[in-house]
């Protein structure tokens, strides 16, 4: 991982890039349009979206906009969660892409277990005929524990591919990264900074300035030393380049122990187990 464009490869052979823009809570009209095309003019390729965000519609036309060429990008959205069970499924689907205004998504993940509902199941049964259909190039889902997890392989055909759940310095979730690695499930970073908690943090902040570089910096590099994709978020041009900046520097082992070592198993976000909204 040496650049902006550097890829790790899914179980299924599909090349997902490293880096990318979130856009969680970045407005629908020119708020979304702008970031995503500023991101994709800076060298980014990988753009993550959601139906629940509400701009992929904007994303879409920012990816229209852009002058780069369709499969040169890895563009990914979710399935809302009031969207779960396999014909609301299809019929979701259909309305991302004719929002998106693609042909094909490269990845689509499920949102949130919802577990007192149990259709992940079904959900998944729908995603796995849109991949096999040749809808999707990758399939898999977001904020899903080991044993939600456990239960789409005993019950279904294809692993997902990818997991995207909140891991920040804070929340290292070490047993799930073990459990995606053991089953060639790749892991990714939502909200890798804690939505800003963590920027002022001594350690973080020392580890900065003996590499020259921001706090923000630090913390994604981190995680891609992990192995960990990672997609922050920004609207603002200058951050939005800052936060790519960070291929020309490595974290040595003994800066890699001290950032582990903030682990409290803190969330900013919901728990998997027990958030049910749809």
């Amino acid at each position: 991982m040496n650049n902006l464009q550097s890829t790790t490869t899914l179980h299924n052979g599909v090349k997902m890039p490293w880096f990318g823009l979130g856009v969680f809570k970045v407005k629908e009209g020119e708020e979304v349009v702008n970031s995503v095309k500023t991101a994709i003019e800076l060298g980014y390729r990988s753009i993550d979206t959601a139906s629940a965000y509400g701009n992929e519609e904007g994303v879409g036309r920012a990816i229209a906009e852009s002058n780069v060429p369709r499969e040169e990008l890895f563009i990914t959205s979710k399935l809302r969660n009031a969207d779960q069970g396999y014909e609301e499924t299809l019929a979701a689907f259909e309305k991302t892409m004719s929002k998106l205004g693609l042909d094909y998504l490269d990845l689509y993940l499920i949102h949130w277990p919802t577990p007192k509902y149990g259709t992940y199941i079904e959900t998944w049964k729908a995603f796995e005929k849109l991949y096999k259909d040749g809808r999707i190039r990758a399939i898999g889902v977001s904020n899903f524990q080991s044993h939600h997890l456990e239960d789409i392989i005993k019950q279904c055909e294809i692993v997902p591919m990818v997991n995207q759940v909140e891991y920040h310095p804070r929340l290292t979730q070490v047993e799930l990264n073990e459990f995606c690695k053991k089953n060639k499930i790749q892991l990714e970073a939502w909200s890798p900074l804690m939505r800003g908690e963590l920027l002022d943090h001594p350690t973080l902040v020392e580890i900065g300035k003996k590499h020259g570089k921001s706090t923000a910096q630090v913390i994604l590099r981190w995680d891609l030393q992990n192995g960990v994709v990672t997609i922050p978020k920004s609207i603002k041009r200058h951050r939005i380049e800052e936060n790519a900046n960070i291929f020309d520097f490595e974290l040595s082992e003994s800066d890699m122990n001290k950032i582990n070592s903030l682990n409290e198993n803190k969330r900013v976000g919901q728990d998997p187990d027990l958030f049910n909204k749809r």
